[in-house]
């Protein structure tokens, strides 16, 4: 499955806020500026004058108007956006609502919410749900709270619809890897064997009376690493929808999940990173509502005898992917278009694309590593031009 790399999307579309226009019947007088609609007199007919502004009346007019150019201002949507280090990546968060300090709140209530489910799903944490399912395992059931519950049996039917190419039991060979530039050749295949004999997706055993979870065998461990930040997604934009948020982003580095419109009124877009070089975008699209995440390897992989190897482990022969540089998932879940785009990595050009047009309302993108694109039936995608 796939290690805590992530590439780092780019949200089109510069904020902006709407100015405020009015056109005049007549000429103001000298050095008078009004930002908002002017307080409405009489068209002047043929005999009729436009009607004299002494002094007063003329600080009075400027006073009112800045004051419903302050209203109007106030009333228009302003963008709050904070970028936090959460569950071991970077996140960027954007509310958009006409009170910044809502906005803030909003925004504060959601990193909360994301700094609990860690505390839940955590398999590093020894206090947490999941590691006490770890520690258990081959001995006894462990009762969970019913949100890992849940969380764990979605995660069983990802698996089955993939074939086990989803598989939360690899935690059981997340050690044998590092991805982090000093390993030169693959772990010894007898290490790789024992690892491998841990991960079975159907040996993890849900009972939904007691809400217990079991590990059949012991050395067996679960982890979250591919569907967990697609969850602190979702569950981030619920929280900031019930405080009043209609508009907003959650990038959880990768996992994108966006709701309403940006700030000057437009539909989300979301660019496509070139593996090749991350800051270029080859290719972008509207999202409007939903959820995009990309996985990839730009910045951790193994290269070994000149093959590179994705940092993302197929969960069946213990070893890392290769052939595919990054997979987007268009969906309406975060979560799910997170388990997805680790299962279209294992499964391959080919039969990730199959998949994929077998679900509706779901889309991808593939990049090969021949710098093919590759995408399912129904997605809609514009292309940059590559310079050549």
């Amino acid at each position: 499955m796939r290690s805590s790399g992530r590439v780092r999307q780019v949200v089109l579309g510069r904020y902006s806020v709407f100015g405020v226009r009015c056109s005049q019947n007549w000429p103001l007088p000298a050095n008078t500026e009004l930002r908002t609609p002017p307080v409405l007199v009489p068209r002047p007919g043929k005999n009729c004058h436009p009607p004299a502004l002494h002094a007063g009346h003329r600080l009075g007019l400027l006073a009112l108007s800045l004051l419903f150019a302050t209203v109007a201002a106030l009333a228009q949507p302003q963008a709050v956006h904070q970028a936090v280090r959460l569950m071991g990546s970077g996140f960027e968060i954007t509310a958009i609502h006409e009170d910044p300090a809502l906005a803030r709140q909003a925004i504060g209530a959601a990193i909360d919410e994301i700094r609990r489910i860690e505390r839940l799903i955590s398999s590093w944490d020894e206090n947490s749900q999941t590691s006490a399912v770890n520690r258990n395992a081959g001995v006894q059931p462990v009762a969970v709270d019913e949100e890992l519950f849940q969380l764990i049996q979605r995660s069983l039917k990802v698996s089955g619809i993939t074939d086990g190419a989803f598989d939360i039991s690899f935690a059981a060979i997340e050690k044998l890897y590092l991805f982090n530039g000093s390993e030169t050749t693959l772990p010894p295949p007898e290490e790789v064997a024992r690892s491998v004999a841990k991960i079975n997706y159907r040996n993890i055993i849900l009972d939904p009376k007691k809400h217990t979870v079991f590990l059949r065998e012991q050395g067996m461990r679960i982890g979250f690493g591919a569907i967990g930040k697609g969850y602190a997604a979702n569950r981030a934009k619920a929280v900031m929808q019930a405080m009043g948020i209609a508009n907003g982003l959650v990038n959880a580095s990768g996992d994108l999940t966006c709701w309403g419109k940006q700030e000057n009124g437009r539909e989300w877009g979301i660019a496509i990173a070139d593996p090749d070089d991350k800051m270029k975008a080859i290719a972008w699209l509207p999202v409007g509502e939903g959820a995009v995440v990309t996985s990839g390897d730009y910045e951790k992989y193994l290269m070994v005898d000149g093959k590179r190897y994705a940092h993302i482990i197929d969960p069946r022969t213990g070893y890392p992917t290769t052939g595919i540089k990054s997979v987007t998932i268009v969906c309406p879940d975060a979560e799910l278009a997170d388990a997805l785009a680790t299962s279209v990595f294992v499964l391959g050009k080919d039969n990730g694309l199959a998949l994929i047009n077998q679900l509706k309302g779901i889309e991808c993108l593939i990049i090969t590593e021949a710098g093919e694109l590759a995408g399912s039936k129904n997605l809609e995608l514009q292309y940059e031009k590559r310079k050549e």
